[in-house]
Formats: structure tokens, C-alpha cells, sequence
């Protein structure tokens, strides 16, 4: 008889809808029974951290709108970025006490998985910080330094200005830092609350920050970059996207990571912009192109040893709850 073994696991319980915001109630913690079987290439795996992250909005719909998300199904784990410590392996590359990664971990206190879709971890590159493998070391700091790199056109002495939409998440947070380390001379974020932005000026380096839940966001961006914007690092689109855009210099640059702010909407991504808000970036050539940081498997090995070596250095400064 298959020998059984019963383990936590974060179900998606229902959909929330097209045009809806999540809740709390479409997961579900339940007790499921897997093989506890580790078969040839396969990996046994205690699960130690998990990333929750915008994009997974996208996945509790039927159709993700994106041709590399595949959606959640009913009644079955969620997954994502994971680590987690082996604990029996019958592929040839891992042994037991092995810390891993993957982008497919599944929901669940601990799995049976494809060694295959297993990344050793150097736990040297974090001194011993797991959860920065899913943070500044890991998808969202490569998110960041690719996007910069390969979208921003930063250029050291060119007195650049730099404003990052979402500025106190974990992608966000470390953009403004990795355009400041690649030469922008000015970096402006943009928060929803004044905590928010005093962290980003007093702990992260940012030279200023918009509370764009208060007062007037075109007024207090214009008054935070007075010569406009050079590049624009979006992480959630929309109306604050439409703002920062108007302010935008000849030639500049959108990095289009993310649309947050339309996730709960029913639209193609990304998003179609307002007729004046097109207009703008054809009169002033400025280009908006999607970024996906998964098109650039080649540098992620040497970004995420660049971001070590900064985090190391202090150079790249982390939120708390990194």
C-alpha cells in the first residue's frame, strides 16, 4: 500500500471575479494527503518561506491575461516563489539540509517536488537571511536592477530624476535605491501613507516622497521634481501613472513593471492609456516598454550577485518586513 502523509496546505477556494477585490475567504488552510513517496528525480521539501505578490492577483482569475501565469485551479494548492530545506532527495544535484528555491513552490507546510524545478541556495549571499532570496536577493531585487538596467537608460552625470510609483514595496523600495546607485542624481517615490514615505526618505535615501492619498499628487510631484522626469519606474499604472507621465521630460523613459492598481480589473495588460496620456508619450518620444524579467535568464545569475554584494555592502537597504 502507497504510504500517505498529511500536510497544511492554502487552497484557492473560490474566484474572487474579473472586475472584484480578493478576499480572505476565496483561500482556505486544509489538511491534504500526498504520497509520501520520493521517487527517482524527486525532492522532499519542507517549506520555510513564501512570497505573496501582486502578480497572483492575476492567477485567482480563469484567464491570468498573461501567456506565462498559468492560473490557480479550484480546491487545489496555491503556488509561487518559495524556500523551504530538503529533507529527502533522490536527484543527483541535492542532498538532505540542502536549502532551495523555485518559482513553482506549492502552498503547503512541506511537498514532494520535481528536483528539476530546485535551485540550490548559497547561503553565503545572504549570511544566512532566507527570506532575502525572496526579496532583494532574489525575483523582486532582479526585477528592480534589470529593470533599471535594461529600461531606465540611466546615465551617471546626466542629472537624471527618477520618480517609483509603489516606492515602499518590495520592488519599489529597492528600484529608487539601484537608480540612485546607477547615477540618477534625484529619486522621488510615491506611498499611500506619510509613515510610508518618511521611511523612504529617512531609511532608503529617496531625496523626497508623494503621499498620493493626500493633498494634491500633481502639485506635490511638480514641486518634488521642478525639472521634471527623467524615468519612471511604474509599478501600478492608473491615475498616478497618468499624473507622473504629464510631468515627464522629452526622451525620457517609462520601466513598465506593474499596473497594480488595475489587478482588480477586468482589462488587457497593460492597461490602454487615456487618448491625452498617448499623445503625450508620442509628442515627447518618451517609451513605455513592458518589462518581463523573466526574458533575461542570462543575467539573473550575475544580478543576484551584484545585489549580495550591495545588500553586504549596505549599499542596498532593506523594509523590515524583508
Amino acid at each position: 500500500m502507497e504510504r500517505m502523509m498529511s500536510v497544511q496546505a492554502v487552497v484557492l477556494h473560490s474566484r474572487p471575479g474579473d472586475d472584484a477585490e480578493p478576499v480572505a475567504d476565496n483561500f482556505r488552510l486544509e489538511e491534504i494527503h500526498i504520497a509520501d513517496q520520493v521517487t527517482k528525480g524527486q525532492v522532499k521539501v519542507r517549506t520555510l518561506y513564501l512570497s505573496v505578490d501582486p502578480y497572483m492577483r492575476c492567477r485567482m482569475n480563469e484567464d491570468t491575461g498573461a501567456n506565462y501565469l498559468q492560473p490557480w485551479q479550484l480546491s487545489e494548492p496555491a503556488d509561487g516563489s518559495g524556500v523551504g530545506v530538503v529533507l529527502e532527495s533522490r536527484q543527483c544535484n541535492l542532498c538532505a539540509g540542502d536549502f532551495v528555491t523555485s518559482m513553482a513552490w506549492p502552498w503547503q507546510s512541506e511537498a514532494i517536488m520535481d528536483g528539476e524545478l530546485l535551485q540550490k541556495l548559497d547561503t553565503h549571499l545572504v549570511d544566512g537571511h532566507l527570506s532575502y532570496f525572496l526579496g532583494a536577493v532574489g525575483m523582486p531585487g532582479l526585477t528592480a536592477l534589470l529593470g533599471v538596467k535594461e529600461k531606465g537608460h540611466v546615465t551617471a552625470g546626466a542629472n537624471q530624476t527618477m520618480v517609483v510609483s509603489g516606492a515602499a514595496g518590495a520592488c519599489g523600495s529597492l528600484a529608487g535605491q539601484i537608480g540612485r546607485l546607477q547615477g540618477c542624481s534625484r529619486v522621488v517615490g510615491i506611498a499611500g501613507t506619510d509613515e510610508k514615505c518618511s521611511v523612504l526618505v529617512t531609511e532608503l535615501g529617496f531625496d523626497d516622497a508623494v503621499n498620493y492619498k493626500k493633498g494634491n499628487v500633481e502639485e506635490d510631484l511638480r514641486r518634488c521634481c521642478p525639472n521634471g522626469v527623467d524615468v519612471y519606474f511604474d509599478n501600478v499604472g492608473g491615475d498616478i501613472s497618468n499624473i507622473v507621465i504629464s510631468q515627464m521630460t522629452p526622451n525620457s523613459h517609462i520601466i513598465l513593471c506593474g499596473q497594480i492598481s488595475q489587478y482588480n480589473k477586468n482589462v488587457p495588460y497593460p492597461p490602454p492609456l487615456p487618448t491625452e496620456t498617448e499623445a503625450i508619450l508620442t509628442e515627447r518620444k518618451i517609451t513605455r516598454d513592458r518589462f518581463i524579467v523573466l526574458n533575461y535568464p542570462e543575467k539573473h545569475r550575475p544580478g543576484i550577485l551584484q545585489l549580495s554584494q550591495w545588500v553586504k555592502d549596505g549599499k542596498l537597504k532593506l523594509l523590515s518586513c524583508q
